[in-house]
């Protein structure tokens, strides 16, 4: 991920934290939840020139990348805590 994808993540994440910092992701519907995130996306778009679908589908990207950054550190940290001998931590 490049220092600007980084920084799009961010900005995006730091918006969603204040429009849907109270809800329950789990009980909100995605379409409303991404309503909620639709001015920072279109802000973003249009100053890199971009369609609102084409930012959408880079924001996916990066959530996913960052995703699977996030789990591949943490599967290695329990790998060190799994290697003591002890009984395993097992993580899906």
């Amino acid at each position: 991920m490049t220092q600007e994808q980084r920084e799009i993540l961010d900005r995006v994440n730091k918006y969603a934290e204040e429009v849907l910092g109270d809800i329950d992701p789990q009980k909100v519907q995605v379409s409303m939840q991404l309503a909620k995130l639709r001015p920072i996306m279109e802000t973003i778009a249009a100053e890199k020139g971009m369609s609102l679908e084409d930012f959408f589908i880079l924001y996916m990207d990066l959530q996913s990348e960052a995703a699977c950054a996030s789990d591949a550190k943490l599967r290695e940290s329990l790998q060190d805590i799994n290697s003591d001998g002890g009984s395993p931590l097992l993580y899906r």
